[in-house]
């Protein structure tokens, strides 16, 4: 793994909607197949009813969830089970997802907004859709990311001609041969497939996470 303080800044210091570039694949909205609403439905209701006792967050932090990058200033904070990730890579289960989304309301107060689920970084595009129907919700993962060498922190803060950062997942680095010449460490793939849920917002599309503007 690259240095984590640096990639949580990074990942996380700003946000936007999720969309398909040089640093994000996600899949396609598929043709919907007779079953896929009444399975995402299935999914909504186990979600709520298995995150309402986490509307008090101090309840996620006794359970076990820690939240990702708490220093940085963020719009959604990803409270994360790393138990539940390691177990959502053999089985899904729609009432155990491996994060929490909470907004901050205050200077030490959240807001829970939502769940990420996750899936293995190796699962086809069929594993996915058993779990979720690809029709209904868009996975992603992040990609194609330079990040610098063990040891030189300070380089995160390194920007180009433009202003844009140079490393990490909204770095201007994309490929290979570009970051070599950066002298920097590159992963083709950091992290599994994630999917945003957000079970009470106020059509179908959102729950979904579909032109989430909630960041990672």
């Amino acid at each position: 793994m690259p240095d984590m303080p640096g990639m949580s800044e990074s990942m996380t210091a700003e946000h936007g909607p999720l969309l398909e570039g040089p640093h994000m694949r996600m899949t396609a909205l598929a043709k919907s197949q007779p079953g896929d609403s009444a399975r995402a439905a299935v999914v909504l209701t186990a979600l709520r009813a298995s995150v309402t006792r986490y509307a008090d967050y101090h309840t996620a932090l006794a359970d076990g969830f820690r939240i990702f990058a708490p220093r940085v200033p963020q719009h959604i904070y990803h409270f994360t089970s790393w138990r539940r990730g390691f177990g959502a890579i053999w089985h899904f289960d729609p009432a155990a997802p491996t994060s929490l989304l909470y907004e901050k309301t205050g200077d030490s107060s959240y807001r829970l907004v939502g769940a990420m689920y996750t899936a293995p970084r190796t699962a086809s595009l069929e594993d996915l859709d058993r779990r979720i129907p690809l029709s209904i919700a868009q996975w992603h993962v992040h990609t194609n990311i330079c990040v610098p060498p063990a040891g030189e922190r300070a380089r995160w803060a390194e920007r180009d001609t433009a202003g844009r950062p140079v490393f990490g997942p909204g770095g201007s680095i994309a490929t290979q041969s570009a970051c070599n010449a950066a002298n920097g460490r590159f992963i083709p793939q950091i992290y599994g497939w994630m999917v945003h849920v957000y079970p009470n917002a106020s059509d179908w599309a959102a729950m979904w996470g579909r032109g989430d503007a909630h960041g990672m």
